[in-house]
């Protein structure tokens, strides 16, 4: 897995990222609305917010971390995905290569985009429109009026044991990952546009004058 320093989660690599609206049918079941979204949705922009909660022995779920930020991507395989409270961090794509930049440390880690993706939430966002490939999926009912649909990891070489993934009114909503350490990563999204035209520059990384550069 990826890792960000200070415990924020990433949403690439065995972990993973998310987004876009996608106007289906009121009667959809989350499952059908997911395949509509990976579908049709081939580019994507807009805001996010993230929590992390952690189990505790008394059963009460407690949050260990927050953050926030944007997001772009454009199928297959090139997205930027910037957290910009409470840290300055940078997961850029270009369909080959994944750059993982934080501006505190003016520090870049490099790899290849293949090896980080794999059956992650990311891939599901930003990969191809083939989810089945690497998940099962299963309508999850109706939560808060968002209908959800969970999916589970075919391969044993992940860190999620399932990620739950919401839409409301046929709009991808909000994720739900989860670890095998009893972690959730909570994501929410907002202010999103689909299919936006997306020129390939805003995809290419250039390093930061003076950075570090980590081969992944």
């Amino acid at each position: 897995m990826l890792g960000f320093k200070r415990g924020l989660p990433l949403m690439v690599g065995a972990a993973g990222v998310t987004l876009a609206a996608l106007v289906a049918p009121a009667y959809a079941s989350g499952t059908a609305q997911l395949k509509a979204f990976a579908a049709q949705v081939k580019s994507a922009r807009g805001e996010f917010e993230q929590k992390q909660v952690k189990g505790q022995q008394d059963g009460a779920m407690k949050v260990t971390n927050n953050a926030s930020g944007t997001f772009e991507f454009s199928r297959p395989g090139q997205f930027v995905w910037h957290y910009t409270k409470p840290y300055d961090q940078l997961l850029q794509a270009d369909g080959t290569t994944l750059y993982v930049y934080d501006k505190d440390l003016n520090q870049v880690t490099e790899r290849k985009l293949g090896d980080s993706l794999g059956a992650s939430p990311a891939a599901i966002l930003f990969g191809s429109n083939d989810i089945e490939k690497s998940f099962s999926l299963k309508d999850a009912g109706v939560k808060n009026g968002i209908d959800w649909v969970e999916l589970k990891p075919k391969s044993q070489d992940t860190q999620f044991q399932r990620v739950g993934i919401g839409f409301r009114d046929g709009n991808l909503a909000a994720m739900e990952l989860y670890d095998a350490f009893g972690n959730v990563t909570l994501l929410t999204f907002s202010n999103m546009q689909k299919n936006p035209s997306l020129p390939a520059g805003n995809f290419k990384f250039t390093v930061p004058k003076g950075a570090d550069v980590i081969k992944g």
